[in-house]
């Protein structure tokens, strides 16, 4: 990730230890980068996975 994904601003890379984030001195954006990889083929709609996020809080 070499651009910011929010204002297109340069990325840093900012670590301490063995943990570290990317974040952008132009807008202030901050996360981890990741690449998203679906796990699977089938399309799982919104109502579907708010169904599955809030039966998984229940359990909780």
């Amino acid at each position: 990730m070499d651009e910011c994904p929010r204002c297109g601003g340069s990325i840093n890379e900012l670590s301490l230890g063995d943990v570290s984030t990317v974040m952008c001195s132009r807008c202030g954006f901050a996360d981890i980068p990741v690449e998203h990889q679906p796990t699977s083929e089938e399309v799982e709609s919104w109502r579907d996975a708010l169904n599955r996020f809030y039966e998984q809080s229940a359990d909780r």
